[in-house]
């Protein structure tokens, strides 16, 4: 009995390590991709236009396809979908790797996308049926979560390492072994868990979840950069919120929807919800204009700006190694609260960064910001894992990485954007500078520098120094911008968390029967009690079909 016992903790642990290989590949490729870019122009020479979709394209697939994936794992099993999706990714990988076209190069992109929605839910939802246990699932998820935050710090540093020695493919190429490894070893240790009673999977519903989350996605990362009056993005904008206003609409209608929807009439679901795609807007927002400080204004290389990012590392494992006590001792509400105060406390000391700072300075920042997303979104997801029973673990986890990717979409575009701005009004470009140059540089940081190198010595000098300038002060309203929402939605978040109903209450709601004439009335939202602020797995209505593979 005792070596029986030993031998499933050994097999969930080894499982969670999986699941945490597998988000840790996830995370670089989502990061890797940028320090190729140049390399990859070079020599395959896009259009500026195949370039946004090289760029793109694998983020709108894999956020597009989340939430049919997580309802797909529920249906024919999560430890299926997750060997299926690691064989996908291991495949595009080798094609990315060795596209000769920029067509090829989208279209692999693209597959890659698909694959990765496949894995992103699944992990996930495994921990959700592995770990049963209140205490032993939020460690784990608090890992888990840790180990995702790493995967930001260390995809820069492995693609420096390669690109210094081989061509830019090989950034892809390096996923293949892992995936095997993943493959081989899943396929012996995974344990199996589905819904056993899933119902049909709505066809409409998929297209409308897809095409909406995709066009808001567009939306969202064109807004930036073109603008809401642009034709295509007022298009886009119209067809998101139009499929997503229908979707919602459909999945009060069904029996077994994609979505409970009636979860987001919750205050603590939307508030978990909410800081999760507060605690990546500011993570992924921050990397984005932080990669062009640290590049450009300080003119480190792209290895040496990735080494820098690794303290951030060890602040995100202290923050998810902190939140399962902190969750257990204050309640949720405090420890999302204080997660989302760290974020914003580590954002305001970029303020104090200029083209003369050390980088002993920068430590403080990166570890404090880091340990604050971890332990955020150490809490949230498990929030709403605890909202569904386990039978629905893969809707609720899309809705979760539909969050986190909604975030990093939204921080990218509305921070750059605000840079952008800044920049562009602050420059002041030196008299004696082409007109034609001048557009150059009133465009971009990395555009000013190297019309400088162009320009005779004084001259180029001074256009340098005035573009230092230029985006020190556009980084500095951006950061001050983003830690001002942060510290409204720390705000917002703790007081949801702290009045709203247990997650649990919602799941039990939902799991009343109803039907398509039969409408759902909301759960109730009592006044708070302790055991609001608890992490409490949800009734579990079925028994999950778990079974050795």
């Amino acid at each position: 009995m005792g070596k029986h016992a030993l031998l499933s903790e050994r097999r969930k642990w080894a499982t969670l390590a999986i699941a945490c290989l597998t988000m840790l590949l996830l995370s670089v490729d989502l990061t890797v991709l940028h320090l190729a870019v140049p390399r990859l122009t070079a020599e395959l020479r896009p259009t500026s236009t195949q370039l946004l979709w090289i760029a793109d394209v694998y983020g709108f697939a894999l956020g597009g396809l989340l939430i049919t994936m997580g309802n797909v794992g529920d249906r024919i099993g999560r430890r299926r979908l997750l060997l299926v999706g690691t064989f996908a990714f291991g495949a595009a990988s080798g094609l990315t790797a060795y596209a000769w076209t920029p067509e090829l190069l989208i279209a692999s992109r693209a597959l890659l996308g698909v694959a990765g929605s496949t894995l992103m839910p699944s992990t996930l939802s495994i921990i959700r049926n592995t770990f049963t246990d209140p205490a032993e699932r939020t460690r784990a998820i608090g890992i888990w979560s840790s180990v995702s935050s790493a995967g930001f710090a260390v995809g820069p540093l492995i693609g420096g390492i390669l690109l210094d020695h081989f061509w830019w493919g090989s950034v892809f190429l390096i996923n293949i072994p892992v995936m095997l490894l993943i493959f081989m070893v899943g396929f012996f240790v995974l344990p199996e868990s589905k819904n056993p009673e899933p119902g049909r999977l709505d066809v409409l519903s998929v297209l409308l979840s897809v095409a909406g989350v995709t066009a808001v996605i567009y939306t969202i990362k064109d807004a930036a950069h073109d603008g809401l009056t642009d034709p295509d993005v007022a298009l886009a904008a119209t067809v998101g919120v139009g499929a997503l206003a229908l979707f919602a609409r459909r999945q009060r209608r069904l029996r077994t929807p994609l979505i409970d929807v009636v979860l987001f009439r919750n205050r603590g679901f939307n508030a978990s919800v909410g800081a999760t795609v507060m605690a990546m807007f500011a993570l992924a927002g921050v990397g984005f204009v932080g990669s062009q400080y640290f590049q450009v204004v300080l003119g480190w290389s792209p290895l040496r700006s990735a080494v820098t990012q690794l303290p951030g590392v060890a602040g995100a494992v202290l923050g998810a190694v902190l939140a399962p006590t902190l969750a257990a001792a204050w309640g949720r509400a405090r420890t999302v609260a204080l997660g989302l105060a760290l974020v914003t406390a580590g954002l305001l000391q970029y303020l104090w960064l200029s083209a003369e700072i050390s980088y002993p300075a920068v430590l403080a920042a990166l570890i404090v910001t880091s340990s604050g997303v971890a332990m955020t979104f150490t809490v949230t997801a498990d929030s709403v894992l605890a909202s569904v029973p386990k039978e629905r673990a893969g809707a609720a986890s899309a809705i979760s990485e539909t969050a986190y990717e909604m975030g990093g979409a939204l921080g990218i575009a509305v921070l750059g954007s605000v840079l952008s701005r800044v920049y562009r009004d602050g420059l002041e470009v030196p008299v004696g500078v082409p007109g034609e140059h001048a557009a150059v540089a009133g465009e971009s940081l990395a555009g000013a520098m190297e019309v400088a190198r162009a320009l005779p010595g004084a001259l180029g000098e001074a256009l340098a120094s005035a573009a230092r300038v230029a985006f020190l002060d556009g980084f500095h309203v951006t950061v001050a911008t983003c830690a001002a929402l942060a510290a409204l939605v720390t705000v917002a978040a703790g007081l949801a968390l702290r009045g709203a109903a247990a997650p649990q209450a919602a799941a039990a709601e939902e799991s009343a029967p109803h039907g398509p004439d039969v409408p759902r009335s909301a759960p109730a939202v009592p006044g708070g009690t302790p055991q609001e602020n608890t992490l409490v797995p949800a009734p579990d209505p079925g028994r999950s079909t778990m079974t050795a593979p």
